[in-house]
């Protein structure tokens, strides 16, 4: 994009100001710069403008969820569903790891991270392990995609290479990058990192499928003859990914999407639940959950919302694909910034100052037709 068609569309979205230090950058600073405006979508801006700043929620009710006695009954049967399945080639794995080990003490993407006591146990390896184990119950390999953020892909990829994947076949691995959004002071203009950067940030869990349409890889999935997404995320190493299991009985009971989940331990665990809202699917967060909602039993006398998500859904693409032209909910998030002011100075400010704008999983789920709450089994 040359420099005239950035400032048609900056101009279209009232952002000139990132072009205030143009003239002071090197050319490649100058080309970087225009190409971060090109790549960057600003039409989030759009729609924060006319989104409320809280979402409302719904009415929120119980939903059933398949228990282990009734998947202990049915286990052989689903079992073979879910390894056909695998074996037709309509199973991918998806994971996201676009984040960093910050809060574990590591300025490393969180899956290089050692959890080992004994001996090295990385977080990648651990959970292509999970996966291994049922490629070799279905004896073929399951398409593995990762989604990975600008900060961390490149040593992502490094370190998986390095480690030859952990035994996992790399023509089957694919790596994508998640989708940015800028950040914006309260009048909704976009900071500028540096002078030749826009302050962005990933556009939350739930732009995973748009970040991965943006890469191509949808269509490559969907003409590979995939018809299923399991998507999970980095942190849990202790799950079963593709589990035939899970598979068998979401195809089973025709649902179009499914949930793993887990019993909670108590009423007030701070774990989202899965639940209806307006009789759709939906999961309410647990600052969401009223006294009413944690006392609420269902006919058995257990807790109405007993079940916690650990976020490792099966999606159809076929349903994926019917709810990719509605737009999800944006979750305007006040943080803090850092950013350079109009002088070109750093601020780093102590409290938030302006909004991030994000996308969730759990809209995704609340748009979807409906989902098979599935207990994880131990």
């Amino acid at each position: 994009m040359d420099l005239d068609k950035v400032k048609q569309k900056l101009q279209k979205y009232g952002q000139e100001h990132l072009l205030k230090f143009y003239d002071e950058l090197s050319p490649e600073q100058q080309q970087g710069l225009l190409k971060e405006i090109e790549d960057t979508d600003f039409e989030v801006l759009v729609q924060a403008a006319n989104a409320p700043k809280e979402l409302e929620r719904g009415i929120i009710t119980p939903i059933d969820s398949m228990e282990l006695p009734e998947i202990e009954a049915n286990k052989e049967r689903f079992r073979e569903l879910g390894i056909k399945s695998i074996q037709r080639g309509e199973v991918a794995a998806l994971l996201l790891a676009g984040g960093m080990g910050t809060r574990l003490g590591s300025d490393e993407p969180k899956g290089v991270y050692d959890i080992g006591i004994t001996k090295h146990v990385y977080i990648f390896q651990r959970l292509i392990e999970n996966l291994l184990e049922v490629v070799d119950e279905a004896g073929c390999y399951i398409p593995l995609y990762i989604m990975t953020s600008d900060k961390n892909y490149d040593r992502s990829v490094e370190f998986l290479k390095e480690n030859d994947f952990f035994g996992y076949r790399e023509d089957y691995v694919r790596f994508f990058t998640q989708a940015l959004a800028p950040a914006t002071d309260y009048d909704g203009k976009i900071f500028l990192e540096e002078k030749w950067k826009l302050s962005t940030s990933p556009n939350g869990n739930g732009g995973w499928y748009i970040s991965m349409h943006r890469a191509g890889l949808v269509k490559e999935a969907i003409d590979n003859g995939i018809k299923w997404f399991n998507l999970f995320s980095v942190d849990n190493v202790l799950q079963r990914i593709c589990d035939p299991v899970f598979i068998g009985a979401v195809e089973d009971g025709g649902y179009v999407s499914g949930s793993k989940v887990v019993r909670k331990v108590a009423r007030d665990e701070k774990v989202g639940a899965i639940c209806l809202e307006d009789g759709r699917p939906s999961i309410v967060e647990y600052y969401d959950m009223t006294d009413e909602l944690m006392d609420a039993e269902n006919e058995k006398g257990d807790p109405a919302y007993n079940f916690g998500v650990i976020l490792n859904y099966l999606f159809s693409i076929e349903e994926l694909e019917r709810i990719r032209s509605n737009k999800l909910p944006l979750h305007i998030v006040h943080k803090k910034i850092q950013h350079i002011d109009e002088e070109g100075n750093k601020v780093v400010s102590d409290s938030p100052n302006g909004y991030k704008y994000e996308n969730l999983v759990l809209d995704m789920i609340h748009d979807m037709k409906d989902t098979l709450p599935f207990e994880e089994q131990g």
